[in-house]
């Protein structure tokens, strides 16, 4: 049995979390008076498990598959529960690349704009097909959905998405992960509330009150999420730069804004609030749930409910304890073209993120396992999150 430390404890050992689950991040943090090998098993039983990645990992693969060497991770964010897909277009939110070096000391999250103008390969999902072409990279998880609910409708979009990825990259993912922002409504529950700093004011697209102070949408939004205009008479929420606190609403609006944020820094500011994000949840779960006997297990069970994981044919509490030697401190988050925006009008497809020459050399150092030495070159793609 082994005892943890309460500096450890208070590591934001929020990475983790993204590679097997947050639930295990929970434990692994400091659940000393738990035997860890019964921890893991309890934690990532909570977690459901699909087969997301489809054809792009052959079952033969999976059945040879092992944690040798370097291994990558896709990791898709979706502000939508399964059971709310009724064949409509489901898009992901935040696509992320997760990579971790070959003697699994350090990793790197590459976030993806949404808006990255990709080839997007022909797909037939049962239902409706695709027939191939250049659109935004959110888009393939879309076409992947279409006429599909449920876990088919995250299956097909996923297995696109990583398809899309693969012609982007040359990177087949090792596993890959569906985390539902919906179901952090839940974790936040548990919690009470999630405290951060917000770096930027941030105005709501999604909540705000009409005249009489009842909760109603502030913009009529497109079926791609952009604003189509301002509804008149509601005052959007508005999230004041400096420290806050939010309740669960709160928490999941603040996490989706992308466009009336006060830096104008769009997609990569929306990426940056989910990692500050997720860096918030996990220490308050560290902080206000390990010692709770009645707010760990439903911790453990609202993080599980949260995510929807492929383990890529290795169990994913094998994943957990080999990804135990990897220090939070050697967890580096990159942002593509550095950071600065990179638009561009396209006919059919409107404002696109065009990825630089730089940013196609980053993807290509992640397959070579050389990432540390295009950083080397390239310190503005770290991020200070």
């Amino acid at each position: 049995m082994r005892k943890t430390s309460k500096r450890r404890r208070r590591t934001p050992r929020w990475a983790f979390w993204t590679v097997v689950a947050g639930s295990l991040l929970l434990v692994a943090g400091g659940g000393g008076a738990i035997g860890l090998n019964a921890t893991v098993a309890a934690a990532t039983s909570k977690v459901g498990q699909e087969s997301l990645l489809g054809s792009t990992k052959p079952e033969e693969e999976k059945k040879n598959a092992n944690l040798d060497g370097a291994k990558n991770l896709l990791l898709v964010g979706i502000d939508q529960r399964p059971d709310q897909t009724n064949g409509e277009p489901l898009r992901s939110d935040s696509i992320i690349l997760l990579h971790i070096n070959k003697d699994h000391s350090s990793g790197y999250m590459i976030s993806l704009p949404r808006d990255s103008y990709v080839y997007i390969p022909a797909y037939d999902n049962g239902k409706q097909k695709w027939g191939g072409g250049k659109t935004k990279i959110n888009a393939a998880f879309a076409f992947g959905t279409r006429g599909l609910e449920g876990n088919e409708a995250l299956k097909h979009g996923f297995e696109l998405l990583t398809m899309t990825v693969k012609e982007l990259t040359g990177i087949t993912p090792d596993a890959g992960a569906i985390i539902d922002f919906q179901g952090f409504r839940d974790v936040v529950n548990v919690l009470g509330r999630v405290c951060m700093y917000v770096d930027t004011t941030t105005k709501s697209i999604h909540l705000g009150k009409d005249k009489n102070g009842q909760t109603a949408k502030p913009y009529v939004i497109n079926s791609d999420g952009t604003i189509n205009h301002k509804i008149a008479g509601v005052t959007p929420n508005t999230y004041k730069k400096g420290n806050q606190c939010f309740n669960p609403s709160q928490a999941l609006d603040f996490v989706r804004q992308r466009d009336l944020l006060e830096d104008n820094s769009l997609d990569y500011g929306r990426q940056r609030h989910q990692q500050q994000f997720f860096k918030a949840i996990i220490n308050q779960a560290l902080k206000d749930g390990l010692d709770s006997p009645t707010k760990l297990p439903k911790l453990l069970t609202a993080f599980g409910k949260s995510m929807t994981v492929d383990n890529g044919g290795v169990d994913l509490a094998d994943w957990a304890l080999s990804m135990r030697t990897l220090k939070p401190e050697k967890l580096i988050t990159i942002k593509t073209n550095a950071g600065k925006l990179n638009s561009q009008n396209v006919p059919g497809s409107g404002s696109v993120e065009i990825l630089s020459e730089d940013s196609m050399a980053l993807l290509k150092s992640i397959k070579k396992d050389q990432i540390d030495s295009f950083l080397l070159t390239h310190p503005a793609f770290i991020s200070n999150s």
